[in-house]
């Protein structure tokens, strides 16, 4: 059988598994034990599929990743992300616009804490959406800043999604999550840039209104216990991976345990925050653990069956740019974004994309930090963006799916011009990793 024919078959049989409704951990998993059954000679093939999967998350370096998940746990748990929330307003003057800054502000600051966009976007909605309904902000200034900034938790370092990213296209964790953090922030600043503009030019979009005034000595007070002690975490986090000090799961644990310090100062011991961040953290990571390691295998039965080395002969012998190709690939991964979230995306297309990448001479990180701008994308792309649902829970009753939809779609333009930029200047991804060598 022709390697395309074999390509279409698996894929189609994949979809229609989706599309029923089957889970995306055991959609995996179905069609790699008819695949390794069919190319990897019957029982034998099967107990080769257990080895494969076993390898492929008994990995040092996914450990990074129910660390992450477990520091945005216990930051949204114990109220600390509201506490800092309420630190940053109180140093916000009567900017136009002024709620919509302090969610992408607030956003961009929770994403250094928590590598979950969903959590970024139900603590911000919950926190400041009926504030500025209240204020008479239109939705497309209240929802849609917060949509855009929620996401920032996959693109701004702890990024579960990046240290997954980096372990299945076999790349440095170090590399990947330092790679993020500019276009991270230029993704922040595109988004405060286009609401002060949007603000400027029709103001009854984010109607102005009278600020209480605070002590600036009250100000230092607050930011020196709710704002610098996350600092501290960002550097255990960040810091030492970029001093070379710790490696990215040292500095994740170092991370995590900072975390629960300063619950336990703020808070005093709960075991309630405890046990439900502890339970929250193990159902994410067995399911990220679950889709992954299907997918792991699944990689390895395109290779077997000839589609990835002629997925990769078809890219090179195309007569046009390599910069063209890679723009048709990250279209596909737009339109998948419309259907799939992001992990399940990721497993589908990097067994294809990552040899064909190889192949053109592009550098991985780089690639890698173009993928997971378009991955934070997915999470916001109507009709069934995760963060979109997320949204509709914690919004108003008067909230329709339309109005997130078309809050959302200009900050997804902002995500696509911030895409173009590191597509044209690589060096924006590159610097960071670069300098750590």
């Amino acid at each position: 059988m022709e390697w395309w024919m074999t390509l279409i078959i698996i894929f189609s049989c994949l979809m229609f598994l989706f599309i029923i409704g089957v889970p995306v951990a055991f959609s995996f998993l179905f069609i790699n034990i008819i695949g390794v059954y069919i190319f990897w000679g019957g029982e034998s093939g099967l107990e080769q599929l257990i080895r494969s999967i076993y390898r492929s998350i008994a990995s040092f370096a996914l450990l990074p990743v129910p660390l992450f998940i477990l520091m945005g746990e216990i930051m949204f748990l114990s109220g600390i992300a509201q506490k800092m929330m309420d630190t940053l307003d109180k140093w916000l003057g009567r900017i136009p616009g002024r709620l919509s800054i302090l969610a992408i502000g607030g956003g961009t600051l929770f994403s250094t804490l928590s590598g979950s966009a969903m959590a970024g976007c139900a603590m911000l909605g919950s926190a400041l959406v009926p504030e500025m309904e209240k204020r008479g902000y239109k939705k497309q200034m209240s929802i849609g800043p917060i949509l855009g900034s929620g996401g920032l938790a996959i693109m701004i370092p702890p990024s579960a999604l990046a240290v997954l990213l980096a372990s299945l296209s076999r790349n440095s964790v170090g590399d990947m999550l330092m790679a993020i953090i500019v276009p991270g922030i230029i993704m922040a600043f595109f988004y405060a840039a286009y609401v002060i503009i949007r603000c400027i030019l029709q103001p009854d979009l984010a109607p102005s209104y009278e600020v209480e005034k605070v002590q600036f000595f009250e100000k230092i007070v607050l930011t020196c216990k709710y704002v610098l002690p996350l600092g501290l975490i960002i550097f255990l986090v960040i810091g030492l991976m970029f001093l070379g000090v710790a490696t990215p799961t040292e500095s994740a644990a170092t991370g995590a345990l900072g975390c629960f310090i300063l619950a336990l100062i703020y808070k005093g011991w709960d075991w309630k925050i405890m046990a439900r961040s502890i339970s929250s953290t193990l159902k994410v990571t067995v399911m990220m653990f679950m889709i992954m390691a299907g997918a792991m295998a699944f990689s390895q039965i395109l290779a077997f069956s000839g589609a990835s080395s002629g997925m990769v002969k078809l890219a090179g012998n195309l007569n046009m740019h390599p910069m063209f190709i890679l723009i048709f690939m990250q279209i596909i991964l737009l339109f998948m974004g419309v259907f799939m979230e992001p992990l399940t995306i990721m497993m589908v297309t990097l067994p294809v994309y990552i040899p064909i990448i190889n192949n053109l001479g592009f550098d991985p990180i780089w690639f890698n930090t173009i993928m997971l701008i378009n991955m934070e994308m997915a999470t916001t792309t109507p009709p069934f963006g995760l963060v979109l649902f997320v949204m509709k829970g914690v919004a108003p009753s008067n909230t329709t799916m339309g109005d997130i939809y078309r809050a959302g779609l200009p900050f997804l333009a902002c995500d696509a011009i911030v895409m173009a930029l590191i597509m044209i200047f690589p060096a924006l991804a590159l610097y960071l990793p670069n300098l750590m060598k």
